[in-house]
């Protein structure tokens, strides 16, 4: 939490650290606009199990983990025009230390099935390094 122009000096230090350095930096943020700037690839969790990993700029574009959808929906808008879909949430985050069986979000989850209470569902891949724990995606068959 620092202020705006020392936290852009840190950031722009980082960047360049990773450039001229071939540094490979562990960042972790609830700030999507920083992750963006800093990051080549992300991976999105909830209570502490990731759910959607992959290049930042393909699961900020094109998120496919409900939860993920939320984080993105819920970043500010600068233009007071622009109108983002909402993603309401119910109910409230799960305590840590008792996790809820299944997929850890189903609770909340807008989008819940019947298996999400029962089955914890593994990373998906979704093509170009994206993968997405989430039992909305089928198993794709096998290539031939």
């Amino acid at each position: 939490m620092l202020d705006v122009s020392m936290r852009a000096g840190v950031l722009g230090l980082l960047r360049r650290l990773q450039r001229e350095m071939g540094l490979s930096i562990l960042y972790i943020s609830h700030d999507i606009s920083t992750v963006r700037y800093l990051c080549d690839r992300t991976a999105i969790m909830y209570l502490g199990r990731v759910v959607e990993i992959g290049p930042t700029e393909r699961i900020l574009e094109r998120p496919h983990h409900p939860y993920t959808k939320s984080l993105l929906a819920a970043v500010p808008v600068p233009d007071p025009e622009a109108r983002r879909p909402r993603v309401r949430l119910r109910g409230e985050l799960p305590s840590p230390v008792n996790i809820p069986s299944g997929c850890p979000f189903h609770p909340r989850c807008p989008e819940v099935l019947p298996e999400c209470s029962t089955r914890v569902p593994y990373l998906r891949d979704m093509g170009e390094g994206h993968r997405v724990a989430c039992h909305l995606y089928p198993i794709a068959p096998p290539a031939r």
